[in-house]
């Protein structure tokens, strides 16, 4: 018996969802009185990464590598961990709420003919049965899932779980994979994205969010700085408003239709607070509002609201974060 966790890699390197993952998966192993076993599929190059994942909680990890495997192939992938819930008869199977995740999913489910929880932010063990937490209503109440059938597929939405080392064998287990390059339905000929300076809006510590309260582009340098002085951690969010207007780029966005976060901290600037956009971010830490409308749902929803003039507010705020990061 075992929980099996998926680990997301991207470009052969091990993606900051796969530990959180492997974080998620030590927890309800624990739960179960199992062991945890962790599914690494990739390049040949990613057996370099296999041992870190022994590091972080895995008491096995089979590793299957090959070049087609190198870029998301769903067919492949599904395949692979279909195969490998075969071989462990797991009680759960463990992926991330990642754009990857939510694809590769709810295939394994339809492989497997088994019931898929998505978006969880918690798990749980009662009477020897998975129980997974997940926001249902845009994140107005919280649902308390259960199966019916083994295994358990979950998606684990990301900051849900803290990645921290907590070292175990870590075995590798080679899986050979039988994978046709000319038989997949699916294949990346070219990944292109701009290189960017800043973390994404998924994995950020901490993201500095503006809304149409900004008034347009040209003030976004305010938010730039902000984020500078807070660090390296910290990127740029947008609410829905703010890229449908072409002011920032759909990788910002925050929200149903755009990304779900949980990072320690988040500021919403100059962001009204529709539910859409609480929705994806109401799971963050710590929320820093700020608004000049005191009426302003987001503040509702904030541990900390400063109502005013944002430019006014936001370069004293940037002043301030400099003088105590040079203090510190």
């Amino acid at each position: 018996m075992s929980v099996l966790a998926f680990a997301e890699q991207r470009g052969g390197v091990l993606r900051q969802v796969a530990l959180e993952t492997v974080a998620a998966g030590r927890a309800l192993a624990d739960g179960l009185g199992v062991e945890l076993v962790a599914v690494l599929l990739g390049p040949p190059t990613l057996a370099n990464e296999a041992d870190r994942l022994g590091r972080y909680g895995a008491d096995r990890v089979m590793l299957a590598t090959a070049e087609p495997l190198a870029d998301y192939a769903p067919e492949a992938y599904t395949d692979l961990l279909a195969r490998a819930v075969q071989e462990c008869g797991p009680k759960a199977l463990i992926l991330p709420a990642s754009a990857q995740g939510k694809d590769l999913a709810p295939r394994v489910a339809a492989r497997l003919k088994a019931g898929l929880a998505s978006d969880v932010t918690e798990l749980a063990v009662e009477d020897g049965r998975v129980i997974a937490v997940r926001p249902v209503y845009a994140g107005k109440l919280l649902a308390k899932v259960g199966f019916k059938t083994d295994p358990a597929l979950l998606t684990v939405r990301a900051r849900a779980y803290t990645a921290a080392e907590n070292p175990r064998p870590g075995e590798v287990e080679e899986m050979t994979p039988e994978v046709d390059p000319e038989g997949l339905r699916t294949r990346v000929r070219l990944v292109a994205g701009e290189k960017k300076a800043r973390p994404d809006v998924a994995e950020a510590e901490i993201i500095v969010a503006g809304g149409r309260g900004m008034q347009g582009p040209e003030n976004w340098t305010l938010l730039e700085e902000l984020a500078d002085a807070l660090g390296p951690g910290a990127t740029l969010g947008a609410s829905r408003a703010v890229v449908d207007a072409g002011w920032r780029p759909h990788a910002e966005q925050v929200g149903q239709t755009g990304k779900v976060v949980a990072p320690p901290l988040y500021f919403a600037i100059g962001i009204s607070g529709a539910i859409q956009h609480v929705a994806g971010m109401r799971t963050a830490r710590c929320i820093v509002a700020v608004n000049k409308d005191a009426e302003a749902p987001i503040l509702k929803v904030a541990d900390y609201g400063i109502v005013g003039d944002l430019f006014e507010v936001i370069p004293r705020l940037t002043q301030e974060i400099r003088k105590f990061r040079s203090e510190g």
